[in-house]
């Protein structure tokens, strides 16, 4: 196609009701994402609020309320600081590291690890926490980026039958997205709250090309007005 795609292009759903098959799973919205921690995405924080009244929607309406935590042990393999001479946003591939490598950030037991105190933690049902593999990222709530280990989240999700998922949380074109991707590929109808999230583009154009691989792939995007 060539053209970038923004969120301008994108087609929203309307007049979505919530019900006990349908689960919001909120996505590492924790300290060191957020403005002034060690990997922040911009305006990561300017949409908790927003965030919070969703959930309250789901929880009204007896859907699941699912929060992700990204947990690194120290020295984590995604580390630029694990290798010498290397620095963060360098260029890296291994089996389950890359594409690039990030600055120390949410690591086990830290306040950056924290989730950030104005989200309403308490609407959730569960906390599944990912990354904690030291040799192996995990962008995705569902899979590590080994794609073979699971985080339990499709299985929690299976067995309470949830039949679709509604993505939010940080970052748009990292762990929202591949939690999306992963989330067809495990067999949910996916849907997107593009507004209840915030990119990093990284590499850019990351952004554009990540809601363009989500319109492809039958992934819907709603908004917060979006729900009845």
């Amino acid at each position: 196609m060539g053209s970038t795609m923004n969120i301008e292009n994108l087609k929203f759903q309307k007049n979505i009701t919530i019900n006990s098959n349908d689960s919001l799973l909120i996505i590492d919205m924790q300290h060191d994402f957020m403005p002034g921690g060690a990997l922040p995405v911009e305006e990561g924080d300017q949409i908790i609020d927003n965030i919070n009244l969703v959930a309250k929607i789901f929880k009204n309406n007896n859907g699941i309320v699912v929060l992700t935590q990204d947990w690194h042990p120290k020295n984590h393999k995604s580390f630029a600081s694990s290798y010498a001479g290397k620095s963060p946003g360098n260029k890296f591939q291994s089996e389950g590291i890359g594409p690039i490598l990030w600055p120390d950030h949410c690591v086990q037991g830290t306040q950056g690890a924290k989730f950030h105190e104005k989200l309403k933690s308490d609407l959730a049902n569960a906390i599944i926490r990912k990354g904690y593999n030291i040799d192996v990222d995990s962008y995705s709530g569902f899979i590590e980026n080994d794609k073979k280990s699971e985080t339990g989240l499709a299985g929690l999700l299976k067995s309470l039958n949830i039949k679709r998922i509604f993505i939010c949380g940080l970052a748009l074109d990292y762990c929202c997205y591949f939690t999306a991707i992963d989330g067809i590929d495990f067999g949910f109808e996916v849907y997107f709250l593009v507004n209840l999230t915030k990119g990093i583009d990284l590499p850019p154009g990351n952004i554009s090309n990540s809601l363009e691989n989500m319109r492809n792939k039958g992934i819907k995007f709603v908004v917060k007005d979006s729900f009845i």
